[in-house]
């Protein structure tokens, strides 16, 4: 199969390529020749538009599915259309506006009220109800935290409440189901261990510490180190050291006549619970310039074979905080997707700037 680039396809069979994925995009059906010829304004033999898109066949860039007479763009197609012909509209004043409202009149200012996890989720809704596909936002990064202070409260039974403060002044409280019972001067000497030994640690780095000491418990140590590396452990040894995010609009996915497969629509849902694999592509597009696109099988993930992923980086400060983006059909209307996710992510740096 002969490897397409933008020098080896001549312009007629560029201009036939993006009529045609444009007609499928808007259609969803296989488009045939006599609608190329139709569409594209040339004044062609019907022998001249087959020969033509049998020569776009061979390149790999469109197919023809089972039996019908009509062709569709292959994955190597939209990415030499998403890559060389697509043209963006760019969102008009009312999105422009609703994005804004959505965002920057939310958040200016009230990073510490709402929570990274809420910041999130205005972004990811906005996204959401923009493009009426699924929305991810990944909730900002964090400069480095270090562990000030800790307090542990008995509660009722193997319940302890924790208060643990760290050096940015916030105060962490959580509710933890200890494996044994501790007395009030137990917590009492375990908070005052770990703030005599663990002050000005990175949490991170007091995380991965109180892990391996845990997995490494000697029998010399003495009972109070026991207990406090018990108790830091239930409560830092859970959290996540990976990244985080946040999607909204999953639902709006099973309306799309091109991801009706239940089993598929099911592994799909299934990874936005899971997480790991799409955090890890996420983390993929933290480093790129612009918009980010997987169509299909570039992302070399099952359960996005026939969708897309549009990301786009987002600051704070300057400073790469996070992605967000969008997951809908390989199908998507990219002209106006792009631009929504690319004005979504400078808004919502402007609007998480600092005062």
């Amino acid at each position: 199969m002969a490897s397409a680039s933008e020098s080896v396809i001549n312009e007629r069979a560029q201009h036939f390529l993006k009529v045609l994925i444009e007609r499928y995009i808007q259609d969803g059906t296989p488009v045939g020749s006599r609608t190329l010829a139709r569409d594209s304004g040339m004044n062609l033999s019907p022998a001249t538009i087959r020969n033509v898109m049998s020569d776009l066949e061979e390149m790999g860039l469109i197919t023809s599915p089972h039996t019908s007479s009509g062709r569709i763009p292959t994955v190597s197609g939209y990415r030499f259309f998403l890559d060389f012909l697509v043209t963006l509209k760019q969102p008009g004043q009312t999105l422009l506006t609703q994005v804004q409202e959505q965002l920057k009149g939310q958040l200016k200012g009230q990073m510490g009220q709402m929570g990274q996890k809420q910041i999130a989720e205005t972004a990811s809704n906005a996204l959401s109800e923009l493009t009426h596909m699924a929305g991810l936002v990944m909730i900002p990064k964090r400069e480095s935290l270090f562990f000030r202070q800790i307090e542990f409260l008995p509660l009722s039974a193997n319940r302890v409440l924790v208060i643990l403060i760290s050096s940015d002044g916030e105060v962490h409280n959580r509710v933890i189901e200890t494996s044994q019972k501790f007395s009030q001067s137990e917590l009492v000497e375990s908070a005052n261990f770990l703030n005599r030994h663990y002050a000005g640690e990175e949490l991170e780095v007091m995380r991965d510490q109180l892990i391996n000491e845990l997995e490494n418990t000697r029998s010399e140590m003495d009972a109070v180190m026991k207990k406090a590396l018990s108790l830091a452990g239930e409560v830092l040894g859970g959290e996540q050291k990976e990244g985080d995010y946040v999607v909204s609009g999953q639902t709006n996915l099973m309306g799309y006549n091109d991801l009706t497969d239940v089993e598929r629509l099911k592994l799909l849902f299934d990874s936005f619970a899971e997480k790991r694999q799409i955090l890890h592509l996420l983390d993929r597009c933290m480093e790129a310039d612009g918009v980010q696109i997987f169509i299909g099988e570039e992302s070399h993930y099952d359960p996005l074979e026939t969708c897309s992923l549009v990301t786009s980086a987002y600051e704070v400060d300057g400073a790469v905080a996070g992605v967000l983006g969008v997951i809908g059909p390989t199908r998507m209307a990219y002209d106006k997707v792009i631009p929504i996710v690319d004005v979504t992510a400078k808004l919502l740096s402007v609007a998480l700037k600092s005062e």
